[in-house]
Formats: C-alpha cells, structure tokens, sequence
C-alpha cells in the first residue's frame, strides 16, 4: 500500500515538474516572440512606402520571418518588382495607344507592325535575337546591381536604378523620403496593374473593366 502511495506521489510530482517546466517555456519565449513582432513593426514604420492609408501593412507577417537580411530581402525584391512593373505598365499602354519607334526593328519586322499588335502577341513577333539581348541587358543590370558596393542583406544601399544612371546625392533627406514613398507605391499600383492587363489577355472576362477592349 506505501508502495503504491509511493509511485502515486512520484508520478504526482513529476507531473507538476513537467508543467512547471512548460510554463516556464512558454514564458520564456512568449515576451522574445513579442518583443520581435514588435521590433519588425516599428521597422516597417521607417521604411520607405509606409504611408497613410496602409501604414506597416504586413498581414502575412513577412517582416518576422527571417532575420533583418530576410526583411533587407524582401525589401529589395519588392523594390525591383515594382519598377520592372511600372516599365511594363507604360509598355503596356503605350503599345496600346500605337506608339512606335520610327524604323525597322530588324530587317523583317518594322516597330510600325508590332504597333498594330497587342503586346503580347508584338512580344511573340520579336526575332528570337532580340529577346536574347533584352534578356541579356536585364541579366547584366541585375549583376551589377547586385554586385555593387556593399550588398544591401550586410547592410548597403537597396539595389539602385542602373540605366539612365540617376545622382539624387544632392537631394536632402526629407525630399528623397517622399520620393521613395511615392516610387514604391506606384509600384505597387503597377503590379497590380500588370497582373490584371496579363490575366486579361490570357483569361478573357477576368477583368471586368478591361472586358471588350481589343488590346485584350
């Protein structure tokens, strides 16, 4: 009978060490996993295209993932995105809108005739020539961006504009920070644009207010 009130008590003990045990860990790791989101929000309020409406607008968490070279990532990756879109945003429309260069573009294909064409399908009448050189040139850019000075995951500049080169070392602070809010944020304006102008040209009726148009 002791025996079995031995046992009893044993695993009795046990049990309240086990849980003292997770308690512990739990508020052990509760205030760091705070102190992190915390951390990473107050970091999304310095951060260039964190404005009014949508200020530290964050809600799948990117800003915790990782270490502050994920963020410096991410960061950088958002920024390249939103500028390749804003190019092709104006592409878009401005092959839309038949504007060409004067000329041949090689010698079977005038800009002239790919005006004509939406831009998907002007894309497609491109010699295979020359989507290897504008491949090749963005191949180029990216390396030198990425290659240039120390890289912005050690703490360097976010990749900057290669082609035209751009001095804005003259530009106090205050002016460069609107500018930076305003570039990341028409470059989100322009992702989403893109996305929507290229599931309209691939998936007709998808975009409601595009529907009908014929560069669609």
């Amino acid at each position: 009978m002791s025996f079995s009130f031995l046992n009893c008590r044993i695993a009795m003990m046990k049990f309240a060490a086990l849980v003292l045990a997770l308690a512990s860990s739990a508020t052990a790791f509760a205030p760091a996993s705070q102190q992190k989101y915390s951390t990473a929000i107050r970091a999304l309020d310095d951060m260039a295209g964190s404005t009014m409406p949508l200020k530290s607008f964050d809600p799948m968490g990117l800003a915790t993932l990782g270490s502050d070279e994920t963020l410096a990532w991410f960061r950088a990756a958002e920024l390249k995105h939103s500028r390749v879109a804003m190019l092709a945003t104006t592409g878009y429309l401005v092959q839309a809108a038949g504007i060409h260069f004067p000329g041949m573009l090689s010698k079977d294909v005038s800009f002239e005739s790919l005006s004509t064409m939406k831009p998907f399908d002007a894309w497609d009448a491109v010699p295979e020539a020359g989507k290897q050189q504008i491949i090749g040139t963005l191949f180029l850019a990216e390396i030198i961006s990425e290659a240039s000075g120390t890289h912005y995951t050690k703490g360097g500049d976010l990749p900057t504009i290669i082609f035209p080169p751009i001095d804005f070392s003259s530009v106090d602070a205050a002016t460069m920070k609107v500018k930076r809010d305003r570039e990341l944020n028409n470059g989100r304006l322009a992702m989403i644009a893109i996305m929507s102008f290229s599931a309209a040209a691939n998936i007709p009726g998808s975009v409601p207010l595009l529907a009908g148009n014929p560069m669609f």
